[in-house]
């Protein structure tokens, strides 16, 4: 099966490459050496100690494993001049909603932070976004009822 691709920044690829890093180098030592200390205060079916450094453990190479597949599908997004002409990946885009003015990133779900106007573009609205022109409107539902956005200008 193929692996799905990862939209990310060169700024985003950075940062999960710097916690792959992180994890591989500096954690898995800690980690390392917490189950060896562990070990050595004898009984381990009654060492929570040992039975936390073993869960931490498994949760990083967890972590380990789902950043190596991110970063090896990594797909990097630039900002070229296309992205002028209609909203994909890695456009950032003015939009009026109701009166006021929003100004959202398009961006991979691994980068998506919708607080800080960064939309992956797996959400809804990223999705209602793709391929979309200034001047075109867009309208999506959502629980509260339907949100209409009118396309000002791409970057």
């Amino acid at each position: 099966m193929a692996e799905k691709k990862t939209y990310l920044t060169k700024e985003g690829l950075e940062k999960l490459s710097a916690e792959l890093l992180e994890l591989k180098t500096v954690k898995r030592k800690e980690i390392s050496d917490r189950i060896q200390d562990a070990k050595e205060l004898g009984d381990l079916s009654e060492n929570a100690e040992y039975a936390e450094a073993k869960e931490q453990q498994s949760f990083t190479e967890g972590r380990i494993a789902e950043l190596e597949v991110i970063v090896k599908n990594a797909e990097l997004i630039e900002n070229q001049e296309a992205t002028k002409d209609h909203i994909q990946v890695g456009s950032k885009v003015e939009v009026e909603s109701d009166g006021l003015q929003h100004t959202y990133s398009i961006v991979g779900s691994n980068e998506a932070d919708p607080t800080e106007g960064f939309i992956s573009n797996e959400s809804p609205l990223g999705q209602a976004f793709l391929g979309k022109k200034v001047g075109e409107s867009i309208e999506i539902e959502v629980p509260k009822g339907k949100l209409s956005f009118q396309i000002k200008k791409i970057h």
